[in-house]
């Protein structure tokens, strides 16, 4: 099947999610997709859509976070002319358009309690009622619904209705972040690179491998979203260059960073913390082949501190600037 081409990507992870989204594809199925913001939940209800037999029908998509509440219900189910101040005329909802296909509703963690009652008796009996109206429509419409939060805590602190929780979660698939999916990250920039170069009529930059190195350490809170993002950034400001290490943003060099990156739990009996810092001093000034303004950076200090810090413990480089 070609439907998932559009992900790219080959970790075990990744391609576990695959496997289980194309069986769930061929069926007719309920589809929750779980994951942080950022990690491609609606390529994937896309995905799903095209490999389904309503591939050919209307794929529609409602960000339930997007919407005042007082709007939702109408946008979703439609409304009768005169059920409210400003209904001047009869309107069809979402459901209505949505009749044969697939409805993703994305952030379904924000729907108003209110609502997600209106929404359990769809999926029970494929029954609407529109606002204002005392006789039930009946559309056949699949639901693809996503959350980037625990909709198990929503259901224990009451924000969300435990029927409505069983009834979404027939079958949840739970997108991994980007972080644990280091396997993917060169082949995604490859992509993105390509297609702002294409997008923008530019030349497509490189990262060496040194900057490659600190975008696979990254944590990306922001995910493949976050990933895109500064890969459009880099594209258009480094257009055919390469990209190096003291090219990156700023955030790639946080406190909190260089501790991921350097996975170091202090030992039971202690550490000589003088030795440790003369040893990540070294492995900066290495890593940047004695380029002591990109060691700097690589260490989240200012050259001078670096400088200053390297003629405390007598520390020699040759020094690129």
């Amino acid at each position: 099947m070609t439907h998932f081409s559009s992900i790219i990507g080959h970790s075990p992870s990744l391609d576990s999610l695959i496997r289980s989204a194309r069986m769930v594809a061929a069926t007719d199925v309920t589809v929750l997709l779980k994951g942080e913001t950022g990690t491609g939940k609606e390529v994937f209800a896309k995905a799903i859509q095209k490999g389904s037999a309503r591939a050919d029908k209307v794929f529609i998509t409602l960000n339930c976070a997007a919407l005042p509440e007082q709007l939702i219900e109408s946008e979703l189910f439609g409304h009768k002319k005169g059920s409210f101040t400003g209904a001047t005329a009869n309107k069809l909802g979402i459901f209505q358009a949505a009749d044969g296909g697939t409805l993703f509703l994305d952030e379904i963690n924000s729907l108003p309690i209110s609502i997600q009652a209106k929404l359990l008796r769809f999926l029970e009996s494929g029954e609407c009622l529109a606002v204002g109206d005392i006789k039930p429509y009946t559309v056949n419409v699949r639901i693809i619904a996503a959350t980037n939060t625990d909709l198990s805590k929503q259901v224990d602190t009451g924000e969300f209705r435990r029927d409505l929780y069983y009834r979404l979660d027939v079958v949840p698939l739970e997108l991994p972040p980007l972080s644990k999916r280091v396997e993917d990250i060169e082949h995604l920039i490859i992509h993105f690179l390509d297609m702002m170069a294409a997008t923008h009529s530019i030349d497509a930059p490189k990262f060496s491998k040194q900057a490659l190195a600190i975008l696979k350490g990254y944590y990306w809170p922001g995910n493949i979203r976050e990933l895109r993002n500064l890969c459009e950034r880099l594209s258009i400001l480094f257009s055919g260059k390469i990209i190096e290490v003291v090219d990156l943003p700023r955030e790639f060099f946080t406190s909190s960073q260089l501790i991921k990156e350097a996975s170091f739990t202090l030992p039971e009996n202690g550490c000589q913390l003088d030795s440790l810092e003369v040893s990540l001093i070294n492995q900066a000034l290495k890593r940047t082949n004695g380029n002591c303004s990109r060691s700097a950076k690589l260490l989240g200090l200012s050259r001078d501190t670096l400088l200053y810090r390297m003629r405390k413990y007598g520390l020699t480089f040759t020094d690129g600037q």
